[in-house]
């Protein structure tokens, strides 16, 4: 499992490395900020799970080749850019990728430290958010999460066919494959069909000022 666990992560952090360079691309960033966005998106997530789970240092800081990957990423999209923008949503698709790579990879490796089902289940979802809103923050836009898209939904989704399979003590490829391909398709079915969380009624441009409870004076 450590093996998969590893994979799942060096891919997931390319791929999710790929999304935050894109954002800093199309926000017209240079080299730096672009290199640094692609680092940021990739891995933290990771960081955050590893000091939770007491995998310290953190294996984004302790391996080369999360760095690597994630340097690798950023150069692709800096220098190869115009090419990757004719994709349309492509922002969206790296980061829906990674989404489900990282909420699998993070629930199996809080399973790997023992924590329990549903915690290891939460423990994935938080891995799988955790880089898109360092993203968006660093972009100064309200985090995807944040919003009424199926995101962090989609993440727990998929974490949790992870967790269900290592207690039904299913091939462990096997369930990682379901989980990721389940929060990936929820993820493009809400892009798709604009499926989203019920969000707060707020009252409409004016009505406070009809509120009779306020009285009648402004």
């Amino acid at each position: 499992m450590k093996t998969l666990v590893l994979t799942l992560d060096l891919v997931g952090t390319f791929v999710f490395a790929l999304s935050g360079a894109t954002a800093g691309a199309r926000r017209r960033l240079d080299i730096f900020g672009v290199l640094v966005l692609s680092f940021v998106a990739a891995n933290s997530g990771g960081i955050v799970r590893d000091l939770l789970i007491g995998a310290t240092p953190p294996a984004a800081i302790s391996d080369w080749r999360y760095l690597a990957v994630s340097i690798l990423a950023g150069l692709v999209i800096f220098f190869w850019y115009p090419l990757i923008n004719r994709l349309r949503n492509a922002v969206l698709i790296f980061d829906g990728a990674g989404l489900a790579l990282f909420c699998v990879a993070g629930a199996q490796k809080a399973l790997v430290f023992g924590l329990e089902p549903w915690m290891a289940a939460l423990l994935g979802m938080l891995t799988g958010i955790g880089g898109g809103v360092a993203r968006d923050v660093l972009l100064n836009d309200v985090p995807a999460v944040f919003r009424s898209d199926i995101y962090a939904v989609a993440a727990l989704a998929g974490a949790a066919v992870v967790v269900l399979g290592d207690a039904l003590q299913l091939p462990t490829t096997a369930t990682a494959c379901a989980g990721a391909a389940l929060c990936f398709g929820l993820r493009l079915a809400a892009i798709r069909f604009g499926w989203h969380l019920p969000t707060a009624r707020t009252p409409e441009h004016g009505e406070e000022d009809k509120d009779p409870n306020r009285g009648g004076f402004r």
